[in-house]
């Protein structure tokens, strides 16, 4: 059976080569393709598919959110989530969003065509050292004591991955004193005294990858 898909991420050339791979594949099909997550919900939302891949962080709306929107009027949908980071924070979220799976970029040329096999059959693909998350996720009050927003992740990402104010807020098409505000609530949330701690906790907890691993 032809699995037919829409494939969404933020940077053209990521996604060109992904969708060459995943149309190199017999039985995988892309429908469609979007820049953004606002894109990506309407493409799905119009277009015959069985499986939509989400980049995490994207801009107008981000993955998670996508998501969210996309199983709440779309629910037999299977959704996989995409993303640069290994981060507890993403993968719990992109679970609690009713994502299948999460493929990070950096092994998508070795998982991603499984990833794809793995939800449309049912099952819940998880990158390769995602297995002690699923143990903090089983107990609830470790895994929600810092639950953030989906606007909140994205800064959260953003930020990881050294962007500034300005940039985040072209990004995500909001105010700089919006991106401020969530800087703020992550702060609260993380339990963090101010954007030094912050940033070292992004560098401890969210590695950037260099441009050989993306």
């Amino acid at each position: 059976m032809l699995k037919r898909e829409i494939f969404s991420a933020d940077h053209e050339i990521v996604r060109q080569g992904l969708k060459a791979l995943l149309d190199g594949e017999p039985d995988l099909e892309v429908v469609a393709e979007a820049d953004d997550g606002v894109e990506a919900l309407e493409a799905a939302l119009r277009t015959p598919c069985d499986l939509a891949i989400l980049d995490v962080t994207m801009p107008r709306m981000g993955g998670l959110q996508a998501a969210r929107e996309l199983l709440a009027r779309r629910p037999a949908l299977r959704i996989l989530m995409l993303s640069m980071h290994r981060d507890e924070q993403f993968f719990l979220e992109a679970l609690r969003a009713g994502a299948a799976g999460y493929v990070v970029k950096s092994a998508a040329d070795r998982d991603l065509i499984g990833a794809c096999r793995a939800v449309m059959r049912g099952e819940t693909f998880l990158y390769s050292d995602a297995q002690h998350l699923l143990l903090r996720y089983a107990r609830p009050e470790e895994a929600f004591e810092r639950q953030l927003s989906d606007r909140e992740s994205e800064v959260l990402a953003l930020i990881a991955e050294g962007h500034t104010t300005q940039e985040i807020a072209q990004i995500l098409v909001i105010s700089p004193r919006t991106v401020d505000r969530h800087r703020e609530n992550l702060l609260a949330k993380l339990n963090l005294r101010n954007r030094v701690e912050l940033a070292m906790h992004v560098e401890r907890h969210l590695p950037i990858e260099s441009d050989d691993e993306r």
